[in-house]
């Protein structure tokens, strides 16, 4: 009985590629694992914000309305803060927003990167009407306030301009982190998270929203982002591209047709 030989070139080839494959599942599974207990304890925590919000209770009740009052007390008082709210709560319109986005999936698409610009449309459109379809089940009334900075139409929780910030700087990160220096690219995450939450104080702070409408639009915000973004890199693992980490962006092989 002959002694088997060592294997061959085409063996090892294939047992690397094989150890390879596996390798980046343990990754994509780790990953995935991260993102979802994320979402997970987000989405738990806008639930039990909107148990409270839907139940009236007392003590969010109170911190809601204190802290509008105080703001609106400061705002008043201070002519060039109320100047810097009014400009931040403008720049998170929803009407900006779309148009923002309108502009990047028309250009993604004119590219040749119709799944990128169709992430963005859905992901954009779908969190507004996330949005709306909570604010007519909620039914809160916005803030009332003697002397208001602001007045604004429509219910109040979730904050839209809150939400949407959110949902569009991430969705800006999403598509252009790979054009990105690398070293750059946390302080653009950074950024963009402080720019999100600015825009939610600046509705507090103009009398437009409660503290509690803002915290759970950025919750939802961040549920649904992940969910979207979860979902487009899965179609893309079903596909046979490579999902690589989310510092990467969505589609980094596309590196050349993202750039301007």
């Amino acid at each position: 009985m002959s002694a088997s030989g060592p294997p061959g070139r085409g063996q090892t080839d294939e047992s690397a590629s094989q150890q390879r494959e596996n390798a980046g599942r343990r990754r994509f599974a780790g990953r995935t694992a991260v993102v979802f207990a994320i979402a997970l304890v987000a989405a738990a925590l806008f639930v039990l914000l909107l148990v409270l919000v839907r139940t009236s209770s007392t003590a969010l009740l109170r911190l809601d309305r204190d802290i509008a009052l105080d703001m609106n007390r400061f705002s008043r008082e201070h002519s060039t803060f109320t100047w810097v709210m009014h400009a931040l709560s403008n720049s998170g319109k929803t009407v900006v927003w779309f148009l923002v986005m309108a502009l990047v999936a028309g250009w993604l698409w004119r590219r040749g990167l119709p799944r990128l610009a169709l992430f963005v449309a859905v992901t954009v459109v779908g969190s507004s009407v996330l949005n709306n379809l909570i604010k007519l089940l909620v039914d809160r009334a916005r803030p009332h306030l003697s002397d208001p900075l602001v007045v604004a139409p429509g219910k109040s929780f979730p904050s839209g301009h809150a939400q949407a910030a959110i949902v569009g700087f991430g969705v800006l990160l999403a598509v252009f982190l790979p054009i990105i220096p690398r070293r750059w690219r946390a302080l653009a995450v950074l950024v963009a998270g402080l720019l999100a939450l600015l825009i939610g104080f600046s509705r507090i702070a103009l009398g437009a929203h409660y503290l509690s409408d803002v915290i759970g639009s950025l919750l939802i915000g961040t549920v649904w982002l992940i969910g979207m973004a979860g979902a487009f890199r899965t179609w893309r693992r079903e596909e046979g591209k490579r999902v690589g980490g989310l510092r990467e962006g969505l589609e980094p092989e596309h590196r050349d047709q993202i750039a301007p």
